[in-house]
This record gives C-alpha cells, sequence and structure tokens, in this order.
C-alpha cells in the first residue's frame, strides 16, 4: 500500500488513540469461526461518539459482514450521518497492514472522505489514510466524469 503515512501511536492526538483502542477492543468479539480472521472497527461520529463494529461471518461466507460496514450500520441505525474517522484493527497478512475490501470502501465513500486509521492488534504499524485515498473514483448516483 503506497498510498497514506505510518505514524507512531504515541504520536496521535488523544481521540485517535481511543478510537484506535476502541478498535482493537472490539475485534476480540468478531465471530470468525471459518477464517480465524478477526477485524474490528471504530467510527468516530461528528458529535463525538464512537460506534464500534467487528466482522461477523456465516457458513454461507457471502453472507458474513465486515467490521467497517458492521459500525457504520450501528452508527447509522442511531441517527448518525456524519463520520470523522475511522479505526480498523486486523491481523496483518504477511507482515502487511490489512486494508478494507472494495465493499467497505465503497460503503465508507457514501458519506464523507475521513481519514482511516489502520492498524494491528499490537499497534507496531499504524497507517493513516483516507477513503479517497483508497477509492479514488467512487461511485456516486447521479454523478459522472466529463471526457
Amino acid at each position: 500500500m503506497t498510498d497514506g503515512k505510518f505514524i507512531d501511536f504515541d504520536n496521535l492526538a488523544q481521540d485517535i488513540q481511543e478510537l484506535i483502542r476502541a478498535s482493537i477492543e472490539v475485534r476480540k468479539m468478531s465471530y470468525s469461526p471459518y477464517s480465524k480472521f478477526k477485524v474490528g472497527a471504530a467510527l468516530r461520529c461528528d458529535d463525538g461518539t464512537i460506534s464500534c463494529g467487528c466482522n461477523v461471518e456465516n457458513s454461507s461466507f457471502p453472507v458474513s459482514i465486515c467490521a467497517e460496514r458492521t459500525a457504520m450500520a450501528r452508527a447509522i441505525a442511531d441517527g448518525k450521518r456524519k463520520f470523522l474517522a475511522i479505526s480498523i484493527a486486523a491481523d496483518t497478512i504477511d507482515g502487511v497492514i490489512t486494508s478494507p475490501c472494495g465493499m467497505c470502501r465503497q460503503f465508507l465513500a457514501e458519506f464523507n472522505d475521513i481519514p482511516i486509521y489502520l492498524t494491528s492488534p499490537t499497534m507496531t504499524k499504524i497507517l493513516q489514510t483516507s477513503v479517497a485515498d483508497l477509492l479514488p473514483l467512487s461511485f456516486k448516483l447521479g454523478s459522472h466524469i466529463s471526457t
């Protein structure tokens, strides 16, 4: 992953540290009996509240839901529509930080471009990026690119 920058946890603002800790904590609640791949997401809403979610697998894999969409759906169900940042905690794969899948990138892009903090559960690596960096030409109904 080339977009974004690695940041030391201690150099982050307190509210971002809190968000990262929340994503690591909710990751423990993951229901992932098939892949054993646990993911937690913590979404900061514009009123300062944090909405958390974890991945929930199903034996029919397409029915599973990712942590990012779980956190956003929870916030939306609580009436939230504006978000400030999201932290996503997942295992690294071969030492590389895991980033959101395409479906989650599009789901995040529906609302607003926000900072994304990607981390491992040990916080040894924290990558700050954004929705626009991960999905630069997101689909928006009614929008188009002029040629």
